[in-house]
């Protein structure tokens, strides 16, 4: 798997890299039956992410990108190409975080999201799109927040490697 792109619009350096904890993430641009992607609708804070999130102990890259899918979205999922590897570089939480990117494909039917209290507190809606919808969607914002910031910029990316 090769590198998409590394994200560190913060400068850090390799000596501040000394310090920064690593975060294993996995994350997919997940089509259903009709083609669309599903996008995750940040409502509070005014921005879209793909579904995926942190590896948990105990799991493969995989296992959790599986159970991030079901979480977030309410589907199983067929893992599908490896799209490649980004490397966000944040200052603020002292963080390199690795998220390993592929594509996937809905299995059976669409359930329901089961929102952690977080993602629910942060008004999380679900919504599945054309894949120019959905980077129309994320080329069209500018958040402010400081992880959003990283949220799209990777996301973006992300869908850059789909094939036209």
């Amino acid at each position: 798997m090769g590198t998409i792109t590394v994200i560190n619009p913060e400068g850090v350096t390799a000596s501040e890299l000394q310090v920064f904890t690593e975060r294993l993430t996995a994350r997919a641009v997940v089509f259903d039956m009709n083609g669309r992607i599903a996008l995750l609708h940040v409502t509070h804070e005014g921005y879209h992410k793909l579904p995926g999130g942190g590896v948990e102990a105990g799991e493969d890259i995989t296992e959790s990108l599986r159970r991030e899918c079901r979480e977030e979205i309410g589907c199983e999922i067929l893992i599908g190409e490896s799209l490649g590897e980004i490397h966000e570089y944040r200052k603020q939480f002292k963080q390199h975080q690795i998220s390993y990117c592929f594509t996937a494909q809905v299995l059976g039917d669409k359930g329901i999201p089961l929102f952690t209290p977080a993602e629910t507190a942060g008004g999380f809606e679900l919504g599945w799109f054309l894949p120019e919808e959905a980077g129309m969607i994320l080329a069209s914002e500018s958040p402010t927040l400081y992880v959003a910031e990283y949220i799209v910029l990777r996301d973006r990316m992300i869908l850059s490697m789909l094939p036209v």
